[in-house]
């Protein structure tokens, strides 16, 4: 697995993550929410693909 991130990307993220607020130094709910947009995003892009993909077999 290939987990390396540009250290320019990293910032970005962290700072729109972090939370002075928390003790673990990020807020949860926005991280979650986050992750779960981009789920979100990929699944959509799956199922296009996926209906591409029957499309051309047709």
């Amino acid at each position: 697995m290939k987990f390396e991130i540009d250290p320019n990307t990293y910032k970005e993220i962290a700072e729109v993550i972090h939370s002075d607020k928390s003790p673990v130094g990020i807020d949860a709910k926005k991280t979650h929410i986050l992750i779960l947009n981009k789920l979100q995003e990929l699944n959509d892009r799956l199922e296009r693909m996926e209906q591409q993909m029957n499309i051309d077999k047709a």
